[in-house]
């Protein structure tokens, strides 16, 4: 069962947002085989100069990290957008994950297990001269066995420009990114 974490910019949270959130976001549900004990962290932002909502929600689970941002007028529509947008990810990376298994002799996958080796990239701040290189945020990471093709997804449904993982084939350290051209590369460790 997810649980909610839903916070305001700009607005005050009511309780007819909040459960109206909860209710919309709570379908994920049952695409679940077991329950998950996450959080959905629900960020609402309102702009007062262009008339805008921009709802983002990220849900960390056990396989991937959902996450989906939209923007509209309404910011009931907006988590509308949000929540559709997630369902898309949730039914194409179980499709793809079911796809690959059948192909491998596999049972169905169940959207359960260890921690995932997701990278949360910030944004980069205002530029510094290049003689102060100065390391801004650690991040310490578990990796996930997996095929390239299963971490171009984690990297596509989290939005990053690339993803470190464990290659299942050989157990080393591995990172797909997203070049220039649209295509993707893979950066393989020697071990």
């Amino acid at each position: 069962m997810l649980s909610f974490n839903v916070r305001g910019e700009n607005i005050e949270v009511t309780d007819a947002i909040r459960s109206y959130v909860e209710k919309r976001i709570s379908k994920l549900n049952k695409y679940f085989e077991e329950p998950q004990d996450s959080i959905a962290h629900v960020n609402l932002k309102v702009y007062p100069a262009d008339k805008t909502a921009k709802v983002e929600v990220t849900i960390p689970l056990p396989y991937l990290v959902l996450r989906a941002e939209e923007t509209s007028p309404d910011m009931y529509a907006s988590v509308d957008l949000v929540t559709d947008k997630l369902e898309r990810q949730i039914r194409k990376y179980k499709t793809k994950i079911n796809r690959k298994s059948r192909e491998k002799g596999i049972k169905d996958f169940e959207l359960t297990g260890p921690a995932n080796g997701a990278v949360d990239v910030p944004e980069p701040e205002e530029e510094q001269p290049k003689d102060e290189l100065e390391v801004v945020r650690t991040k310490r990471v578990s990796l996930k066995p997996m095929d390239s093709e299963e971490a171009i997804l984690q990297m596509d449904m989290l939005g990053h420009n690339f993803f470190i993982f464990e290659d299942a084939e050989t157990n080393g350290t591995s990172i797909v990114y997203r070049r220039r051209d649209g295509r993707y590369g893979l950066i393989e460790t020697d071990e």
